[in-house]
């Protein structure tokens, strides 16, 4: 399975879920660039959330 990543508007490359800030809300959550705090597209951050440094 290959690797995904996503570049941010602020530059960031966002690979891992460390990466992600979680910001719940209602019945959903949805995720943040962890640098800048700009949001993350649902199916990228959700792919990347999985994803772990080994």
């Amino acid at each position: 399975m290959s690797e995904t990543t996503y570049q941010c508007q602020c530059g960031a490359t966002l690979r891992f879920r460390q990466d992600l800030t979680l910001e719940r809300g209602g019945t959903s959550r949805s995720w943040a660039c962890g640098d800048c705090g700009l949001p993350v597209p649902g199916v990228v951050a959700e792919k990347l959330s999985h994803q772990h440094p080994s």
